[in-house]
Parts: C-alpha cells; sequence; structure tokens
C-alpha cells in the first residue's frame, strides 16, 4: 500500500505548488543547478537558450528553461543547511509524492543536482579563484543525524578519525561525513578542478573560526583540522550546504555534488572579494557538463 503524505507534513500551496519554493511538479527538471545568492540565478540563466518560467518565494528564486537542447533549472537555496533540508525535501517531493492523491510514488524519478557556491581554503596551497569539488563532505551541522539510514551514507571511519584527532567539542553536533555522487564527480571534475574534502559550517563566523567581538570556544580547532590525515586525505575547505545535499541526495536516491570557487583561503589571511569572473566561468563550465 502506497505512504500517503498528510498535510501537516507537506504543504501544498492553493495554486499547486510546493510551500517554500512555491514550484510545480510540472516546473520540475531532472537538472538542477543550486546558488546561494537569490540574485545570482539571472546570471546562470544569461547562459540559457530559452527560459519557461520564473518563480521568486522569499530567499528562493528559480528559473527554468533549457541548455544545448538539456530542460534545466536554477534555484537559490539562500545560506545555510537548514536551508537545504527545505530546498531536498520539497525537491525531492515535487519529484516523487503524487500532489492529487499524496501518495509517495512506486517508481521513484531520479534528479541531479550541482551546487555552485563560494568557499574559504584551509591548506595554504589553494590558490584564490581554484574550483574545489566537495568529493567528501564533512557536516558541522547535524542535518543529516535527524534521519533514519544516515550511517549508512555516511563514511564512519573518516568520521571517527576525524573527531579523534580534532578532539571534537561534545557540545557540538556530531559531524557525519558523505560523498558526492561518484558518477556525477567524473562527468564534472575533470582536471582543471581540484577533488576536495569540505567542511560544511553551521555558520560563517564562530562556526567557522572567525573571531570578531566573542571569543571562541576552541581558537585553534581550523590549525587542527588543517593538520589532520586520513588515508592521505586532508580538508580543504569551507563551506555551508554541501553536506546536507550530498547526505540527504543519497538517502533519497539522488545524483548531488558541490563544486565551490576558493574566494578567501584562511590559512594565508588572503581573499578576493572580486571574485564573480571566476564564479561566472566555473557555472559556464558545469552547465556544459551537467
Amino acid at each position: 500500500m502506497a505512504k500517503i503524505i498528510p498535510p501537516s507534513e507537506l504543504i501544498i500551496n492553493p495554486d499547486g505548488s510546493v510551500f517554500h519554493l512555491h514550484l510545480t511538479p510540472s516546473q520540475l527538471t531532472d537538472r538542477i543547478i543550486l546558488v546561494g545568492d537569490p540574485a545570482r540565478i539571472n546570471m546562470v540563466a544569461s547562459f540559457f537558450d530559452t527560459t519557461d518560467y520564473e518563480v521568486q518565494s522569499r530567499e528562493f528564486h528559480t528559473i527554468g528553461g533549457t541548455y544545448g537542447g538539456k530542460s534545466i533549472m536554477c534555484l537559490s537555496h539562500g545560506i545555510g543547511p537548514d536551508n537545504i533540508d527545505i530546498v531536498i525535501n520539497e525537491l525531492d517531493a515535487l519529484a516523487n509524492i503524487d500532489f492529487a492523491t499524496r501518495e509517495v510514488r512506486e517508481h521513484r524519478r531520479r534528479l541531479t543536482m550541482v551546487r555552485i557556491g563560494t568557499s574559504g581554503a584551509l591548506q595554504p596551497e589553494l590558490k584564490l579563484g581554484t574550483p574545489v569539488i566537495a568529493e567528501k563532505s564533512i557536516g558541522f551541522d547535524g542535518v543529516l543525524n535527524y534521519y533514519a539510514g544516515r550511517n549508512e551514507v555516511a563514511d564512519l571511519e573518516f568520521e571517527h578519525a576525524f573527531c579523534e584527532s580534532v578532539r571534537w567539542n561534545p557540545l557540538w553536533a556530531k559531524p557525519y561525513v558523505v560523498n558526492a555522487d561518484e558518477e556525477l564527480v567524473d562527468r564534472i571534475g575533470r582536471d582543471d578542478m581540484v577533488r576536495g574534502n569540505t567542511i560544511s559550517a553551521v555558520g560563517f563566523y564562530g562556526p567557522q573560526g572567525r573571531e570578531l567581538r566573542l571569543p571562541l570556544a576552541n581558537p585553534d580547532l581550523n590549525r587542527r583540522i588543517e593538520d589532520f590525515r586520513f588515508n592521505g586525505r586532508k580538508v580543504t575547505n569551507y563551506e555551508m550546504e554541501s553536506a546536507p545535499l550530498q547526505g540527504l541526495g543519497r538517502l533519497m536516491g539522488h545524483r548531488a555534488m558541490t563544486v565551490c570557487s576558493i574566494i578567501a583561503n584562511r590559512m594565508n589571511s588572503d581573499a578576493n572579494p572580486n571574485y564573480k569572473t571566476a564564479v561566472r566561468d566555473l557555472v559556464a563550465t558545469v552547465l556544459e557538463r551537467i
């Protein structure tokens, strides 16, 4: 018997669109570009051959169309892992729940999602403008810990070694480590991109070791992270969304990955506020390969 999703768990707007994204099932495409900044959607869509629709709701801005003969959409998710929990669940609902009957569909639709973002490097050799794929993503946010099956999609050995090495503070959410979709990484990430191990932080300042007026609980955490090694792998960069995207994608059976342009190096104290050209070039590359 098909699972029925009650109205309290999946809110469908009067126009038939899903609650936060305000998208309808007919607008969903199998290929999805995800970005954080709602204003960046127009830049991505400027590459499209055709534009079929545009929807704006809160920080969730979507433009759908075609590129290279393929249907595609670009969606902004805003900042932070909590927003990714909303976006991926609602995209999956559009794909795999019948909005008329509220039944979970028997045959599952698989989405391909690539997040294009910006990031801060944690290794001194990573130059500004370098594209880094989150081949493994380390979630400091705890989002995946609320879902059954979390351990089945996580790299538990990496998690344990990481927590031991950096002396993880027990007051924080337990980190989880998830791989990006391997086929998608091979398709998008050729020899012009670094394959890295990316942290998804739960905030921008203290949770990433930035100290302004408030002192940090663990001021040497970034140095411990820089020194960490597991089977020759080291942590490459910080951002805020790759782990819940890749973790929820794996649990739901979708292809998901993140690639970020390095706009700051935390070890060298370098930053490039004029990063938009590098991001635009990265968007063009991903669109050709997705």
